[in-house]
């Protein structure tokens, strides 16, 4: 049996040839699908794919990974334009049952010179994926929801290597991020963790808030070493609102 990853990978392919076969990875009478953009069933995703194949789009998988019933990917998607994406899939007895994702257009360089997806690419520590779990579940909670600002030294390494393309490298960046404040409310909120996915030293976290004042899903991406985050790229997309949707599952 393909492995997630392959699986992922040959799902996703699809988007380039437009190919409905792709398709066939999924359980049709299983899926659920939490783009609020896509229709539901493998039926939306053969229209979407029809759609985006006339465009001559390229999928660069930058990163890939599996985490129990669960792939996830870093991809480069070119749709006309340049965007980066995190996509989520489950899978049950080899078919995709559900997916999430979170995409946005790719800029950068950052201040400190770097692309949003360049960077380590290697998944080592498999024999910590559990702990690198709950690092990033910890940091998730405490630092970016609970906003205990404080702690960003505990879990974050001084010499961060930032692919957010606003931010400079380092602590200080990060921390000036977080703490800035717009109309008495911070500019940046995390209020839900929804879903932790790690393999080895890479761990995912999909998390919902605002920013800006405007619902917004952040995927945050993080390299741990040594236990602490060294690397961190991110995606982060307004979700539309409740009268777009185009299926009822949420984007969560």
């Amino acid at each position: 049996m393909a492995s997630k990853k392959d699986l992922l990978k040959t799902l996703l392919k699809g988007l380039e040839t437009g190919d409905p076969a792709s398709a066939a990875v999924v359980n049709e009478a299983k899926y659920i699908q939490h783009n609020p953009q896509t229709h539901e069933g493998s039926e939306g995703l053969a229209v979407l794919f029809a759609r985006l194949a006339k465009t001559s789009p390229r999928v660069t998988f930058k990163r890939v990974f599996e985490d129990g019933d669960f792939a996830f990917a870093h991809i480069e998607y070119d749709f006309s334009s340049l965007r980066a994406a995190f996509e989520v899939f489950r899978f049950e007895d080899g078919k995709a049952v559900e997916h999430w994702d979170n995409i946005q257009p790719l800029r950068g360089p950052s201040p400190s010179g770097r692309g949003m997806q360049d960077g380590a690419t290697e998944i080592t520590d498999l024999h910590k994926t559990g702990e690198n779990r709950s690092l990033a579940r910890r940091y998730t909670e405490l630092v970016l929801i609970q906003r205990q600002l404080d702690l960003l030294p505990d879990y974050v390494r001084a010499d961060l290597i930032q692919h957010n393309p606003d931010l400079t490298d380092g602590l200080p960046a990060l921390n000036d991020a977080l703490s800035a404040i717009e109309s008495g409310i911070p500019a940046i909120r995390y209020k839900h963790l929804h879903r932790v996915l790690a393999e080895g030293n890479f761990v995912l976290c999909a998390c919902e808030g605002q920013r800006g004042g405007i619902h917004t899903s952040f995927y945050d991406l993080y390299r741990i070493e040594d236990g602490r985050i060294a690397e961190h790229w991110d995606t982060i997309e307004a979700i539309p609102p409740r009268s777009e949707w185009k299926n009822d599952n949420g984007k969560f």
